[in-house]
């Protein structure tokens, strides 16, 4: 299904039926919307509508994005705001560790915008927010999404110094349309971030890639086997949602057998763990990963 031949303004694709989701209900997601509106927690799980919240929060998951919410970069596919970041908040490390305290998380994936502004890339402020959350909440496990601190080792060695159980770095799509999903990010640089992970110890590495802006199969599988030599452990595949006008267009909604067979394939690849399908993003059933 394609929207490319879509000019009126007001006309709206309908989505398939296998991109509905169900109202989230539950007495845990309940008492989590309850937690985040009294305190006014933030969560990329709110500010980003995810279709899978109720779902993740039943089980205590959530994810959280700390060094603000205005990122140095623009890429096509993200609806984060673009533009200047407002100073570092070095108070920020406790505040979403009390937040993960107060919803009595038990899995907490931390993510960020890019902080190309910085000369750590933000990964001090990334190290201190991973050690307040172990001395305040250590049976809560973590997994970090971070971004490729423009491939400068020592930004990434201050994450690695604190073995997070779960090190994630998305490649987002394949090396094609790289330069036009993610503009300031390279397909190569992101790789070689996931290999130096991996090689210095990192037990569980992760990435994810999103489908329907216009990639062919032969390149997902590519993609995949790339992902592969540096041995990545997991690897999140869904299906890619517009998130404005502004935004890159939805070329195709992939059908829940392709999501299927990229699964399959990346099982008998070698991954540990295979997320696929449309509505997967890529802190889906994030708990699982760590067995």
């Amino acid at each position: 299904m394609s929207i490319d031949t879509l000019t009126p303004a007001t006309e709206r694709v309908k989505k398939p039926k296998w991109l509905r989701v169900k109202l989230p209900t539950g007495k845990k997601y309940t008492e989590l919307r309850g937690l985040v509106d009294k305190y006014d927690l933030h969560t990329i799980c709110t500010s980003g509508s995810c279709p899978n919240m109720g779902e993740c929060w039943s089980e205590g998951t959530a994810t959280f994005m700390i060094l603000g919410n205005i990122c140095t970069r623009s890429c096509g596919f993200c609806g984060v705001q673009t533009g200047r970041p407002d100073t570092v908040d070095w108070a920020e490390p406790e505040k979403v560790s009390r937040s993960i305290k107060l919803m009595s998380i038990k899995h907490a994936v931390i993510t960020s915008v890019d902080r190309d502004d910085l000369a750590d890339g933000g990964s001090i402020i990334w190290a201190e927010t991973i050690q307040a959350i172990r001395r305040m909440n250590p049976n809560t496990t973590l997994e970090t999404l971070i971004p490729d601190f423009m491939g400068k080792k020592k930004n990434i060695d201050r994450i690695i110094k604190e073995a997070p159980e779960v090190v994630s770095h998305n490649m987002e799509t394949v090396r094609r349309l790289t330069r036009e999903v993610r503009i300031q990010a390279k397909f190569d640089q992101s790789l070689e971030v996931l290999r130096y992970l991996k090689d210095e110890g990192i037990n569980r590495t992760k990435s994810g890639i999103m489908l329907g802006l216009g990639e062919r199969e032969d390149e997902v599988l590519e993609t995949m086997e790339a992902l592969r030599k540096v041995n990545l452990d997991v690897l999140t595949i869904g299906q890619y949602l517009q998130p404005s006008k502004k935004h890159l267009p939805v070329k195709e909604f992939i059908l829940p057998e392709q999501f299927q067979k990229y699964e399959k394939i990346g099982l008998e690849m070698g991954f540990r763990h295979v997320e696929s399908s449309a509505l997967v993003r890529s802190s889906y059933k994030a708990q699982k990963h760590l067995k």
